[in-house]
């Protein structure tokens, strides 16, 4: 479907209050295309934390909005789901106020749907999406139950795809009369060899550069455990921000009493050290300790999503000085106020979850500062880790030395079964030429001969590799 001239997204560009840069511009004439194309989209956006990401789907969604159509971003929590929603209505103004008295010539309106919505609230929300009056409809997984009808789903946007199953894809694209087109951001950079293996049915944009007016982020480690000293340093530092008028995050590994989850490690690992930091525990000796007096607010996923959201706007709104937190702010949260972030047991998180987590800070005018404390011995591989976190802000060089790191294991899931396979693996490093060409032969093969008839033995490989188990595992990647 052609767009609407001088609709929705020429206001929205002429309302924008800076420039984009040349890579957002870039990679908005190849969604363009995408979208203009008789066949759906399917195009992995990465770009590193702060690049602009929002901006590029935003405009996609507008231009899909232009064209008739409707478009939803899924995003991975409802903090975030909630957070987009602010967001995109600060963006889009009167642009985004269609039926109000300050709406714009050319408007839309925006709908949040989230589980934690009340009843009135949520059939006001549903009406709108199922008759089409809500162009742009922001959710979480939510937005996959039963009950939530579109009108007419041009566009999906899945934010963090690491976070969701090919089956709540599946899910929102079955709720499109045509299958919709399909943008999924990542702010975790991905090597390229593993977006071909792994993301190998979409098309894959990069945005490198960071817009004008972003801060650097200045990293250090703080060895605890060898220098307390340092420690006390980091608390007053993070006091100094504070009486400056800023306000900072401090993360910890583990949210406290209560079951273990994916938000929550055993209290104890198998080497037998102490259980990591917990948010519910450092919070109060925060307040009587090191940092008394400060204004300190807690969030982690097991808190009510309201309360959740309470405090996160209050963090947004300055009410607060300190968040101290779990992983959960690592993707989306937004307070370009926030200067200072200070990970404990910083050994305990991945490289590309640290490279995530302090890009929360130097979001405004001011500089970052990110202090990474552990209790790792200096020459150990955890402390190297942090080490190289600390001297690069390179979130792609920094994948490539987490997949170095992590070891590739068996890709198809082999060493989870417990079966032996005599199956040598191919690295996703040393061996990315040979990746590519086995992509590009395999594509052509199976483009010639899908169903492999002119291949007997390879297609009793092929099934003799990837039984139900394996298949349903490379689905979820």
């Amino acid at each position: 479907r052609p767009a609407r001239a001088g609709g929705l997204l020429d206001a929205f560009d002429a309302r924008l209050p800076y420039e984009l840069t040349a890579g957002q511009r870039d990679v908005g004439v190849e969604i363009a295309a995408d979208l203009a194309a008789p066949h759906p989209m399917h195009r992995l956006l990465q770009g590193e934390v702060g690049s602009g990401k929002t901006v590029v789907a935003l405009r996609a969604m507008l231009q899909v909005v232009d064209a008739g159509g409707q478009a939803a971003l899924l995003a991975p929590t409802e903090v975030l789901a909630a957070q987009h929603h602010r967001g995109m209505l600060d963006l889009l103004g009167p642009l985004g106020r269609a039926g109000e008295l300050d709406s714009a010539e050319h408007a839309t309106r925006v709908e949040l749907v989230t589980g934690s919505l009340g009843a009135a609230a949520r059939r006001r929300a549903l009406g709108e999406v199922a008759s089409g009056a809500a162009g742009i409809v922001l959710g979480t997984h939510a937005l996959l139950y039963e009950g939530v009808d579109f009108a007419d789903l041009g566009l999906v946007v899945v934010d963090e795809q690491h976070r969701f199953g090919v089956e709540q894809r599946d899910a929102l694209r079955a709720k499109a009369e045509q299958p919709p087109h399909v943008l999924v951001m990542t702010a975790t950079p991905i090597p390229r060899t593993v977006a071909m293996t792994v993301y190998g049915d979409l098309e894959v944009s990069t945005l490198s550069q960071l817009p004008r007016g972003r801060s650097p982020i200045a990293s250090h480690v703080v060895p605890a455990a060898e220098k307390p000293a340092f420690l006390d340093r980091a608390w007053r530092r993070l006091r100094e921000e504070v009486s400056a008028g800023h306000q900072a995050y401090v993360v910890c590994p583990r949210i406290g009493d209560g079951p273990a989850s994916e938000e929550e490690p055993p209290p104890v690992d198998d080497n037998g050290r102490r259980a990591p930091l917990a948010v519910t525990e450092v919070a109060p000796l925060l307040a009587e300790g090191p940092l008394h007096g400060l204004r300190i607010g807690v969030l982690h996923g097991r808190l009510p999503a309201d309360e959740k959201d309470a405090v996160m706007r209050s963090f947004a709104a300055g009410d607060l000085d300190v968040l101290v937190a779990t992983t959960v702010v690592e993707v989306g949260v937004d307070v370009p106020n926030a200067t200072v972030m200070i990970v404990l047991d910083a050994d305990r998180f991945g490289v590309s979850q640290l490279h995530q987590l302090r890009g929360r800070v130097g979001r405004g005018a001011a500089a970052g500062l990110c202090l990474l404390v552990s209790e790792a011995a200096e020459g150990s591989s955890a402390r190297e880790r942090l080490d190289a976190v600390a001297s690069t802000g390179d979130g792609f060089k920094l994948a490539e030395l987490d997949l170095e790191q992590r070891r590739e294991g068996d890709v198809l899931g082999a060493t989870q079964s417990g079966r032996r396979s005599h199956l040598r693996l191919l690295s996703l490093l040393r061996d990315a030429d040979l990746i590519r060409d086995a992509r590009a032969e395999a594509i052509a093969l199976v483009e010639e001969d899908p169903e492999l008839t002119r291949h007997p033995a390879l297609a009793a490989s092929v099934t003799a590799l990837v039984d139900e188990d394996r298949a349903e595992y490379l689905e979820k990647g």
